[in-house]
């Protein structure tokens, strides 16, 4: 049961985006738990699976086939449009225009770095080079397949630097955007 009561017959649609390392599965997961709604978060993990192949095997196509990153992001948003739900992806707030709320989490390169680094180990300067290539290739392919520049959040309704706060303080300014939208209300 939650603390929340979603005021709209419609529902409600909230996108997370943000790089790697940014809190965005987190501040998602928690964020639904709180709303008491489903997250979506479909990755090449569950196509994977779907398609009967391996992660790798997925990964390795969607190298020289565009149509693994559109699958995966169109069935995103055909799932955020079914029910009210937390869509957290790095283009959720580009992706589902219907969003009632578009948020988009920020850290410098050293404090996502950082973060990496606790959650999957390793060598600092490893994860930093391989982070600004990853970032670099993720925005070369999100203006490749759909004109979508994913440096330019200033659209989004919450910018929020995820090293100023906790993931608990984050979902809070979030809920309190909401209800200062009379989105939801306090059950």
């Amino acid at each position: 049961m939650s603390d929340y009561k979603i005021k709209s017959k419609s529902g409600l649609r909230i996108a997370i985006s943000g790089k790697s390392g940014c809190g965005n599965t987190t501040v998602s997961t928690l964020l639904s738990k709180k709303l008491g709604v489903k997250l979506i978060n479909f990755t090449f993990r569950q196509l994977a699976q779907e398609k009967g192949l391996t992660l790798a095997q997925v990964i390795e196509n969607a190298k020289t086939d565009d149509s693994y990153d559109v699958t995966v992001d169109t069935r995103q948003v055909e799932l955020a449009l079914s029910e009210s739900c937390v869509l957290g992806s790095r283009l959720a707030i580009w992706m589902l225009k219907e969003a009632d709320i578009k948020v988009y989490l920020k850290a410098d390169d050293e404090v996502r770095a950082r973060r990496i680094l606790n959650r999957e180990g390793g060598d600092l300067e490893k994860i930093k080079s391989f982070t600004a290539m990853r970032d670099s290739e993720d925005s070369r392919r999100y203006l490749k397949l759909y004109k979508i520049d994913n440096n330019d959040y200033d659209f989004a309704d919450l910018k929020i630097d995820t090293a100023l706060y906790t993931p608990e303080q984050i979902v809070e300014q979030i809920l309190d955007f909401a209800l200062s939208k009379d989105l939801i209300e306090k059950n």
